[in-house]
């Protein structure tokens, strides 16, 4: 049976946590924004089944903390931080160039309707840190992926990337800006990415699996460190009374990267109502999110802002 997502979806096995999790030793994971909220709990998860885990950050204080918070629990776990600034391509390659071996790249890291800034080389903040970072990372570590162990890239998007379209006639919000609009843009464009990357993957021959995940509502930073306002103030609220732990926020994207049975092109996110709390199962993207021409399109404008190339053709 297919599991891609031009076949039927499948099933997850009920009631997966972390306690699911199998031995992860001699494995190496890259998790980006691994000191807070989802990206955190996946660091701790994995450390705790053996894995050698990277946890990246923007701040070095509160990287450092995430990794002795790890070590405080788990005095044997093989876990460290690097710095990277996801709103700058240039830290992004400065950090790939420091990865000699990983196993899996977990692209966790985000920001959320923030007021419209732009990143270092001119981007719209929530497109560029979301999706454009990710994309080049990606692209940077491929070669070093293709070494690995069942290797496989995570993507994490949200399921606010239904609400998404790309707006490529104004891509970076110079003339009509929208916190929440241009969000679930660049959640839509993970999706867009990790699946037409399964695609391009298989195409070539390559037994990388791309693989993407969603948390569903949980209780993070990001809705209180982007929006500001009424906006801040609701998501305060709303995460008190209807959002989930991160912990369990983290079980989509753990399954995604270390459950044996899961295949590339598949969306992992919660089994509960409206996919917004639950344990991990496979679920549906947008349909849009299919579309091989969109696709294309974005992935060729992505390569020209990021100014590289994946290496990998369209057939």
């Amino acid at each position: 049976m297919s599991t891609t997502p031009e076949g039927d979806p499948g099933a997850a096995p009920p009631g997966w946590t972390a306690a699911d999790i199998p031995d992860q030793v001699g494995r190496t994971f890259i998790v980006t924004g691994g000191n807070s909220g989802p990206g955190f709990e996946t660091s701790r998860e994995l450390a705790r089944r053996g894995a050698q885990v990277i946890l990246t950050a923007r701040d070095a204080e509160k990287g450092a903390a995430a990794v002795a918070a790890i070590l405080d629990e788990q005095p044997d776990a093989q876990v460290e931080t690097r710095l990277v600034d996801l709103a700058d391509l240039d830290s992004v390659e400065a950090f790939a160039r420091t990865v000699e071996q990983v196993d899996v790249l977990i692209n966790n890291a985000g920001v959320m309707m923030p007021p419209r800034a732009e990143s270092a080389q001119g981007y719209e903040s929530q497109f560029a840190v979301n999706h454009l970072a990710h994309f080049a990372l990606t692209a940077m570590l491929l070669d070093v992926l293709k070494q690995g162990r069942d290797p496989r890239v995570v993507t994490v998007s949200s399921y606010l990337h239904k609400r998404g379209r790309i707006h490529f006639d104004d891509l970076h919000g110079e003339h009509n800006y929208s916190r929440t609009g241009y969000y679930a843009q660049s959640k839509l464009a993970n999706v867009v990415f990790g699946l037409e990357l399964h695609r391009r993957l298989r195409a070539n021959g390559f037994a990388v699996a791309s693989v993407l995940a969603h948390p569903g509502y949980a209780a993070t930073n990001l809705q209180t460190t982007g929006p500001t306002g009424v906006t801040k103030l609701a998501l305060k609220v709303s995460n008190r009374i209807l959002a989930q732990e991160a912990a369990m926020g983290a079980l989509p994207q753990l399954y995604a990267a270390t459950n044996p049975d899961v295949e590339s092109g598949q969306f992992i996110g919660p089994d509960g109502r409206k996919e917004q709390k639950g344990y991990p199962k496979i679920v549906w993207p947008l349909e849009a999110a299919r579309d091989r021409e969109l696709a294309k399109r974005l992935w060729d404008i992505s390569e020209e802002l990021c100014g590289l190339s994946f290496g990998l053709a369209v057939r």
